[in-house]
């Protein structure tokens, strides 16, 4: 902030301290403890729309909230107060209000929070008003708001100050209850349908169920290193083994990666296990799930997304890895038998060869990042993934070196995760000693080997369809938000200075 900026800000607290003992001394409390306020905005609008421009309605409201604008002429004064759910107007009159006139509008400055009683009139230029007969202080704001016609411009601020954004953006406030209206209805489908939501450790021993670097802390009692968790998969299926046949959990997950438009390192998901299904059965459920949310949350299943209409309508496309990358690149990965092959291939079309990609399927799955994935803009099941960056789900009932699992691509983006679920094993043991051989060989975002959770498989595991939904990128879709930090309300920041 500049200086002139800084000293500005300096002396308008100045003033507003000065203002918060004149309160006092006039027998104002400038913090309350409480106020009855029966009405809010939104239901006075609806409720007295056909209230004429000019007329009164004798009637008595009581509204609480914030001042975000105010007008002194004279003898009148009009006053913005915003509550949760809207707006209204507010008439001060010196002639009805006599000395309290001189009050309110010498003491309270925007950004103010009062309580305010009265009756409503609509002004001759058709604005419902509150016409008050008292008003009450219910706290005294020592900060000025942003600029009321530029709102609060800085991007970055709005994240640090997300307070701020809220109180002058509305529709930073509608895209947070957008978000808990999603959150509740996924939970509210689940549970009609016999799910249970039952709790797993945020803190575990070994970080597993992804393929993602763990934030690592330590136990100081026992004198234990512990992780927070990458994923809930792994005690979920615990809880299948242990004989129940529908459970999910919604909650955060944690992984030391970067920060981008699409990822923050603290995130929402949602996990569902089904036990006696199938990834086909999980598509089923994702695409009728998704499209009964918008429904909810938009009021249909088409929506605009950053100037581009998507249609949730189910059902939603489904191909292979395997056909989209040949139809984006002409590239059939079925004929290459090695990496080499695959690699000559691939930079023969202009397609990146990371060395990390060191088998055909890891090279398969690099074409389709770059070829493909940006390009996936309505909702496609992108089936049919290699077993080598799989390893938990099943092996394919009738393909080789695949395995049994989709995800679900909106606007470019990743959004869901399913398997059939890997239960053998003997199977599962072998690919996680794989995965902890690449750990160890410098790849910090491999898997470790879960004792636990292998022992857990022995004792046996029905047949299981598993689910994961990235709920932040869910409700960037449904609020027409193009980055994940508009829709978490506190992202993580890089410290200022």
């Amino acid at each position: 902030m500049a200086p002139i900026a800084i000293r500005f800000v300096s002396d308008l607290r100045e003033t507003r301290l000065e203002k918060v003992s004149a309160l006092r001394e006039q027998g104002r409390e400038p913090y309350a403890l409480h106020f009855d306020a029966s009405d809010r905005m939104a239901r006075l609008q609806a409720e007295h729309a056909d209230l004429p421009k000019g007329e009164e309605r004798d009637c008595a409201v009581a509204v609480a909230g914030r001042v975000m604008t105010r007008r002194v002429m004279g003898k009148l004064a009009f006053f913005t107060l915003a509550d949760e759910t809207g707006t209204i107007q507010l008439f001060l009159e010196k002639a009805s209000l006599g000395e309290a006139f001189a009050q309110i509008t010498s003491l309270v400055d925007a950004g103010d929070l009062i309580g305010v009683n009265g009756t409503l009139r609509r002004t001759d230029r058709g604005e419902l008003s509150v016409k008050v007969a008292d008003w009450t202080m219910l706290t005294k704001s020592l900060q000025p708001l942003p600029d009321k016609w530029h709102g609060l411009a800085d991007v970055e601020k709005r994240y640090r100050q997300r307070y701020l954004d809220l109180i002058v953006t509305p529709q930073s406030r509608e895209t947070f209850r957008r978000r808990a209206l999603t959150v509740s209805a996924i939970r509210r489908w689940l549970d009609e349908r016999e799910f249970l939501e039952i709790e797993t450790p945020v803190l575990q021993s070994e970080a597993g169920g992804a393929d993602a670097r763990p934030f690592i802390t330590h136990h100081n009692t026992l004198d234990l290193p512990l992780y927070l968790r990458i994923a809930t998969e792994l005690h979920l299926k615990r809880l299948v083994v242990g004989g129940f046949e529908r459970v999910y959990e919604l909650g955060r997950i944690f992984r030391n990666e970067g920060v981008s438009t699409r990822h923050n390192p603290e995130f929402t998901s949602v996990e569902v296990y089904q036990a006696y299904a199938d990834y086909v059965a999980m598509m089923e459920l994702t695409e009728t799930m998704i499209a009964s949310l918008c429904q909810q949350v938009c009021g249909g299943t088409r929506l605009t997304y950053q100037g581009t209409e998507i249609d949730l309508t189910p059902p939603w496309r489904r191909a292979t890895m395997h056909e989209l990358v040949e139809e984006a690149t002409g590239l059939d990965f079925t004929l290459f038998e090695t990496r080499a092959a695959a690699a000559e291939a691939m930079a023969a079309k202009g397609l990146p060869v990371p060395d990390k990609a060191d088998s055909v399927g890891r090279l398969l799955n690099e074409a389709f990042e770059h070829a493909v994935e940006a390009n996936l803009i309505q909702p496609t099941f992108v089936l049919d993934y290699p077993e080598e960056i799989s390893p938990l789900a099943r092996k394919h009932r009738s393909k080789p070196g695949l395995v049994e699992r989709f995800e679900l691509f909106i606007v470019g983006r990743e959004t869901a995760n399913a398997f059939s679920e890997l239960i053998d094993p003997v199977d599962q043991r072998e690919r996680l000693e794989a995965q902890q051989a690449r750990r160890a060989a410098g790849d910090e975002e491999a898997q470790g080997v879960d004792e636990d959770f292998l022992q857990a498989l022995e004792v046996g595991m029905p047949p299981t369809g598993g689910l994961g939904i990235g709920i932040d990128r869910l409700v960037m879709l449904l609020t027409d938000s193009p980055s994940i930090r508009d829709v978490i309300a506190f992202p993580l920041l890089r410290p200022e200075g």
